[in-house]
């Protein structure tokens, strides 16, 4: 009877860590889950995250790295600059070590208007290991520049945008969650861009979509770049008329 009931037992355990076991996987397999406050609070004001460069906010199985603190020297280049309604200065295109806001999107939050996983150059938006989508007004950042953020490895390409984001410096990182998305929040971040856009195809993509105010807007101050002479064009082209 002793031996049976041991055997019982031993049985419910292992069934009891199975169990558990398929309630991690099913844990790793979300990432939607949104930390309380209290454990948020808790979190952000240990020293190992004040410390970090490379800060995580965990979501149920997945990290959301976070961009390393501005360096001082970057804040205090752009304290005579032209600021946004923002606050935040604005660059000639010449500099490429910038003090930006940035905020957070997701095609999770099933905007109207918006193209759901598409982004506005008509192709999938990216969240890749090395590569990742980002929103811009793209009369500041033309379609197709891509930087890189400080503390983080990966390169962003721009090819969305938003209303909210026109005449403002304000660069949108893309979460495929809205647990990552949440997590970034709103956080100013030093960038450096590699590589400027093409302002051509920001002016044919937005051409045909001037029927909305904040594509007008951003065609017309893209056109007065390529006008003025401000901006590189590839060989060979010109500039289209108004």
């Amino acid at each position: 009877m002793k031996n049976l009931l041991l055997n019982a037992a031993v049985i419910l355990s292992a069934v009891g860590l199975l169990a558990s076991c398929s309630s991690m996987d099913s844990a790793a397999s979300s990432n939607l889950k949104v930390l309380p406050k209290s454990q948020v609070t808790s979190y952000t004001s240990s020293s190992l995250w004040k410390s970090s460069s490379r800060s995580a906010w965990s979501s149920r199985g997945a990290s959301v790295a976070l961009p390393a603190e501005p360096s001082v020297a970057v804040k205090q280049a752009a304290v005579t600059l032209r600021k946004d309604r923002h606050g935040m200065p604005t660059y000639p295109l010449s500099q490429r070590v910038r003090y930006v806001r940035t905020t957070a999107y997701s095609c999770a939050e099933n905007e109207p208007g918006a193209y759901g996983s598409l982004n506005a150059a008509g192709t999938r938006l990216k969240y890749g290991s090395s590569v990742r989508s980002a929103a811009a007004d793209w009369s500041v950042y033309p379609v197709g520049t891509t930087f890189k953020i400080k503390g983080l490895p990966y390169t962003y390409v721009v090819d969305d945008y938003g209303s909210a984001l026109v005449g403002t410096n304000t660069i949108d990182i893309y979460h495929p969650t809205l647990g990552g998305m949440r997590a970034w929040a709103s956080r100013p971040a030093e960038i450096n861009v590699i590589h400027w856009g093409s302002w051509e195809r920001t002016a044919n993509l937005l051409r045909g979509r001037t029927k909305h105010p904040h594509c007008a807007r951003m065609y017309a101050a893209t056109m007065r770049k390529m006008a003025s002479g401000a901006v590189v064009l590839s060989r060979g082209s010109t500039t289209p008329s108004l």
